[in-house]
């Protein structure tokens, strides 16, 4: 599991250099909330949470790693396409679907939250 944490992060981590590249060359900083959550909630999170299932693989135990790594890899995505096409359109259909991913993304963070504080007993030495 951890490594499918790590993995996706770097996926997550080119699309946010790619996009910022991107607004550079433009001159436009349209997105710059998109670069901003793909860099924060995909490469900075995912990686964070793939070094602690690293560090800690008994996290991993049961399903609900397996559920975040869902629920936020389903997530980030559905927000991050809403908001580009909002940002991009200025079309608030797009709206319901930003909170939607939004939604999801925060819920798997949740779980990991929640399996962090109640199954981490023992920093190993």
């Amino acid at each position: 599991m951890a490594v499918k944490f790590i993995k996706i992060s770097v996926v997550y981590f080119a699309l946010g250099v790619l996009l910022g590249y991107y607004m550079s060359i433009q001159h436009t900083y349209t997105l710059k909330g998109v670069h901003v959550h793909l860099l924060l909630l995909g490469w900075a999170a995912f990686m964070f949470a793939g070094v602690i299932y690293y560090l800690f693989p008994s996290l991993t135990f049961g399903k609900i790693a397996k559920v975040h790594y869902w629920l936020h890899n389903i997530g980030l995505p559905i927000m991050m396409i809403a908001l580009t096409f909002l940002l991009t359109t200025k079309n608030e259909a797009f709206t319901p679907w930003v909170a939607l991913g939004s939604t999801l993304t925060v819920l798997g963070i949740l779980l990991f939250t929640y399996n962090i504080l109640a199954n981490l007993k023992t920093i190993p030495k």
